[in-house]
C-alpha cells in the first residue's frame, strides 16, 4: 500500500495549484490554507524550487474521525503538495487508506477508501 498518490503534471505549478483549489470547491471540500513552503524557506535563506501545500477539509469528515480518536487530529487537515523537482511540477496527496495503520485500534469503517477515493478524483482531475 502506497502511502502517497503522486502524479507528474504538464500544466505549469500555478495553473496546477489553482486547479487542486478548484477541484477541492467542487468536491463539496474548503480550501483552509496555502502554505508557500518556498517563500517561506526563502526567507530564511534556503533556496528550493516552487513548493506549497494545499490544505482543505471536510467538516463532517473531520468531526467524524474526530469522535472515532482525538489523535487522529494530528493527520488533520488534508494536504496536497504541489512541487517542481527537475523541472517537472507533481501534485501529491497523503492517502487516507493509510490511517488504521497508524490507529489500529480505530473501527473506521470505509470512510478512509471513500476519502481515498475523493482525494485521488481530486489529484486525477487537477493534473
Amino acid at each position: 500500500m502506497e502511502f502517497d498518490y503522486t502524479l507528474i503534471t504538464t500544466k505549469t505549478f500555478d495553473e496546477a495549484v489553482q486547479d487542486v483549489q478548484d477541484e477541492i470547491a467542487k468536491a463539496g471540500m474548503r480550501v483552509l490554507y496555502v502554505h508557500d513552503v518556498q517563500k517561506t524557506l526563502g526567507e530564511k535563506g534556503f533556496v528550493r524550487e516552487p513548493f506549497k501545500i494545499v490544505e482543505f477539509c471536510s467538516a463532517k469528515f473531520a468531526d467524524e474521525f474526530l469522535n472515532i480518536d482525538i489523535k487522529i487530529g494530528l493527520c488533520l487537515p488534508c494536504k496536497i503538495n504541489v512541487y517542481v523537482k527537475d523541472g517537472q511540477t507533481f501534485i501529491s496527496g497523503m492517502r487516507p487508506i493509510i490511517l488504521p495503520h497508524f490507529f489500529p485500534q480505530a473501527n473506521f469503517g470505509e470512510r478512509p477508501k471513500e476519502i481515498d477515493q475523493i482525494i485521488r478524483n481530486i489529484i486525477d482531475n487537477a493534473k
